[in-house]
């Protein structure tokens, strides 16, 4: 299995596995040394992730889909990488339950988020403000810029929320609504077993993923840790792992190279430097 690249909706998976794969954050911390020793730091509130790829050989089908993305022919951008390595697709705040609120929504009227936006380190919690009826209210993880995270028809995908679960939140279903590229919502996949990773296959024609909670009960709960990823990740999910947040953010591409192509029609020595977009 490679990794999936491409404007939502039209993803390509790249089958060539890259012999570098640099996804390191970019920290951007500065050091300042004053006359008499003394070591301060800054670093900037946006931390974007940076991806650096490369790979000895490729098919001329997938780096035609990467030259297209990187001279922008079908679309300005941004773009999505799909990384099956990344243990978690949430962001690292918001797969630990905290800071701003805007990165959940909710459905309704009767249910409530308090404490992230007092600060980027604060960990959210979440009020159901009365009996709720079978149809919610519901708790959803928001993609900081598409209708939900990018996905392919036939990709496995893990969703589960531990934190609140731990905290003894009234669960009665995890929830992942299935949109078409346009955003329209197709499908939902449903469980009424919460204290356990619910695993499914994106449906025929999506191209987003929205993962969600649905209550039974009034309370308040924090929210706790939070995991999405790709494929089937029940089994070490059950016995205890909670991945920090890799993220599955927009990205631009800043770089892009390749030498002629080989005898046997495929390209050498290809690199893809890409950057996230933060705004």
């Amino acid at each position: 299995m490679g990794l999936w690249i491409g404007r939502p909706g039209a993803l390509r998976e790249i089958t060539d596995g890259a012999e570098s794969f640099d996804r390191s954050p970019d920290l951007g911390v500065k050091e300042f040394v004053s006359l008499g020793g003394g070591v301060t730091t800054w670093a900037p509130p946006s931390r974007p992730r940076r991806l650096k790829l490369s790979w000895s050989a490729m098919q001329p089908d997938d780096v035609d889909h990467l030259d297209r993305l990187a001279r922008r022919v079908d679309s300005p951008g941004p773009i999505a990488v799909v990384d099956p390595l990344s243990r978690n697709l949430l962001a690292a705040a918001q797969a630990a339950g905290l800071g701003d609120p805007g990165r959940w929504a909710v459905s309704g009227t009767d249910i409530l988020l308090y404490g992230g936006g007092f600060g980027e380190y604060v960990p959210n919690s979440v009020s159901v403000e009365k009996v709720p009826d079978a149809n919610g209210p519901d708790l959803f993880w928001q993609h900081p810029l598409w209708p939900g995270f990018p996905v392919v028809a036939g990709m496995a995908v893990t969703w589960w929320a531990p934190g609140l679960v731990a905290k003894g939140a009234a669960l009665g279903q995890l929830r992942i609504e299935w949109y078409d590229a346009a955003g329209t919502r197709l499908s939902t996949g449903v469980t009424s077993t919460t204290d356990a990773p619910m695993v499914r296959t994106a449906p025929d024609g999506s191209a987003f993923m929205r993962p969600a909670v649905r209550f039974t009960a009034k309370g308040l709960w924090e929210m706790g840790p939070s995991v999405l990823a790709v494929g089937d990740s029940a089994a070490p999910l059950s016995a205890g792992e909670r991945p920090v947040g890799d993220g599955c953010p927009p990205y631009s591409i800043t770089r892009y190279t390749h030498a002629a192509t080989a005898g046997n029609g495929a390209f050498r020595d290809i690199t893809l430097e890409l950057v996230e977009v933060t705004a």
